[in-house]
């Protein structure tokens, strides 16, 4: 009795299989990453957009039963901002702290500067694509356009001193932050070299698809409302 091997495939189908395998990965693959950037686009900011709105209810309750600061799941806060060339809709909180968290429900406030409607620089952080993005449109904004801050007491009223895109800085650039940025580059946007004004900063990512840099518009307050 005689037994017999059986024949391997012929190399050519064999290289077909690796082949095909091969390319059924790369599929795979690229459908997982234009899931994963389908989702940093529009998933983060549906997400966000819904915190928004959570935070800002959870704001305005705190407000209605009498208390200044409200606890959200996302970080304490104690101020909304309009934007009017955004919109008549436009309200967005403004967390403390610049974490991811805080950042991803809305404007984050960098801890140790100024409060509403305090001498000092008022400076916030937000988005300017995925995760609600609340400065996607920074550039259009222009100087003297209003940034209203309102807090339980009273709506702070400031006006901008240079437009949305005419300072960007590297990330590193911490001196947009100070109670008075002096601008270390001799001639360029800052605000007037004044004591004791109440200032405002806005900061966001310059390019849409890259961080290195930052978009900065100042404002300083001109005037102050009863709450509404």
């Amino acid at each position: 009795m005689s037994t017999t091997t059986p024949a391997r495939p012929p190399a050519r189908t064999r290289a077909r299989r690796a082949t095909f395998w091969l390319g059924l990965v790369m599929v795979l693959a690229g459908v997982g990453l234009l899931g994963y950037a389908a989702w940093e686009l529009y998933g983060t900011t549906i997400v966000s957009k819904q915190r928004q709105q959570e935070a800002t209810s959870t704001i305005e309750k705190a407000w209605d039963s009498g208390r200044a600061e409200a606890t959200t799941e996302f970080g304490s806060a104690e101020a909304l901002i309009e934007i009017p060339r955004f919109g008549e809709n436009y309200r967005i909180p403004v967390l403390e702290g610049t974490s991811d968290r805080a950042l991803g429900a809305g404007f984050g406030h960098f801890t140790g500067t100024a409060g509403p409607g305090e001498v000092g620089n008022f400076a916030l952080a937000g988005h300017r694509i995925t995760h609600g993005e609340p400065l996607r449109d920074l550039p259009k904004l222009r100087e003297g356009d209003e940034i209203r801050v309102l807090t339980r007491e009273k709506t702070y009223v400031y006006a901008l001193t240079s437009g949305g895109d005419d300072l960007i800085v590297p990330f590193t650039s911490v001196w947009v932050t100070d109670p008075l940025p002096d601008n270390p580059d001799r001639g360029g946007v800052e605000p007037e070299q004044v004591e004791d004004q109440r200032l405002i900063t806005l900061t966001t990512c310059s390019e849409l698809f890259h961080t290195d840099n930052r978009m900065i518009a100042f404002g300083k307050l001109v005037a102050e409302e009863p709450a509404g």
